[in-house]
């Protein structure tokens, strides 16, 4: 599976921004898809995931409220909506997948896109 993040910018405190996957190859659908992100000078920190059928995500603490994962099957494609932003979202966020919903927190992920910077101003 290849991976292409895009969507990030620069938005000001408050504001939303969506964030974009799209994956490549004929098993997309069978892969479990996480969102992560590194801040600078920070660990990779998780952000969201979602079971292959798109039930029951999961997000990290810190957006919990504020970001909501989707997916598309038909057009491979994961989605992070990101509202109510605070400059401590700041970071490159990473779109990851991986066969199985174990460990779905830890960046233990089979592939992983390039990246895209997010950047919050106060």
């Amino acid at each position: 599976v290849q991976l292409q993040a895009s969507g990030g910018g620069l938005v000001q405190a408050g504001g939303s921004l969506r964030l974009s996957c799209a994956a490549s190859g004929r098993t997309y659908s069978s892969y479990v898809m996480g969102w992560f992100r590194r801040a600078p000078g920070k660990d990779r920190e998780f952000v969201a995931a979602i079971r292959r059928s798109g039930g029951n995500p999961a997000y990290g603490d810190s957006v919990k409220g504020r970001f909501t994962i989707s997916r598309d099957n038909a057009k491979n494609t994961v989605y992070l909506q990101m509202n109510s932003l605070k400059p401590e979202d700041t970071a490159v966020y990473y779109c990851a997948s991986r066969y199985l919903w174990t460990n779905y927190d830890q960046p233990s992920y089979d592939y992983w896109g390039q990246g895209t910077l997010v950047t919050v101003s106060s």
